[in-house]
């Protein structure tokens, strides 16, 4: 049997380096016609049909949206990115279902290969979990609602589809948060996220309703802030900052 031969660190380095600017670029470039791709549709609906769409409907519209999910903008970049790491959210936000299936799948696979989430490690664990996600998924689509999709729904019992419609987001999203508190491994930014959910949750929102769109990003921004400022500043200084 052949021997392996250790990579060098410089070499490792190097070919990172390659790989984070590489997908910087073409992760940039799909995402760009993706959007195009998206925005062609409703353009060529405003433009040359007979709709009667003016410029000030879709404003509103824009508006509407943006009160609505505007929050989420800027709330799941800084979510999910110490998770996923630059190349993997280039993947997560053209897949999409970030937080009910890719999520989980990085943060399991981080885990199961013991790679710290914002590591190179970490980071190129993420990327293959989230391929395999997907080929799982699209497999999935094709067989069970390509192929069987009429026949399933004729034969599953609506009590059990009523049950799975009310049960299984919570119970995946309780199981995501959990795998996440045992594999980051940070007691004081735990605590703190969910103190500060608890207190939105219990407190604030029952008494100043007009907070409730903004609660998910108050709890987020506020977590960060106080995480950093009740960190444990001789590990940190030990770990150089990292």
């Amino acid at each position: 049997m052949a021997s392996t031969t250790p990579v060098p660190a410089s070499n490792a380095n190097a070919s990172m380096a390659r790989f984070e600017a590489q997908t910087t670029r073409y992760g940039s470039i799909t995402m760009s016609i993706g959007l195009l791709l998206s925005l062609a549709g409703p353009a060529y609906i405003f433009f040359f049909s007979d709709l009667q769409i003016t410029a000030g409907m879709v404003w509103l519209s824009l508006v509407a949206v943006a009160a609505t999910f505007g929050v989420l903008w800027f709330v799941e970049p800084l979510t999910y990115f110490p998770i996923l790491g630059s190349a993997a959210m280039y993947q997560a936000f053209m897949i999409g279902n970030i937080s009910n299936k890719l999520l989980p799948a990085a943060i399991v696979a981080q885990s199961t290969i013991g790679a710290k989430a914002g590591t190179k490690r970490g980071d190129l664990a993420a990327v293959m979990a989230i391929c395999g996600a997907a080929t799982v998924h699209l497999t999935s689509l094709l067989i069970f609602v390509g192929l069987l999709g009429t026949w399933l729904v004729t034969r599953i019992p609506t009590e059990v589809i009523e049950v799975a419609r009310l049960y299984i987001l919570p119970s995946l999203m309780g199981a995501v948060l959990v795998q996440a508190i045992v594999s980051m491994k940070q007691l004081r930014p735990t605590l703190v996220a969910i103190g500060l959910a608890l207190c939105m949750q219990f407190l604030i929102l029952p008494n100043f309703q007009s907070v409730s769109m903004f609660s998910t990003a108050l709890v987020v921004i506020f977590s960060i802030l106080v995480s950093w400022l009740v960190r444990d500043r001789k590990k940190f200084r030990t770990n150089g900052g990292q």
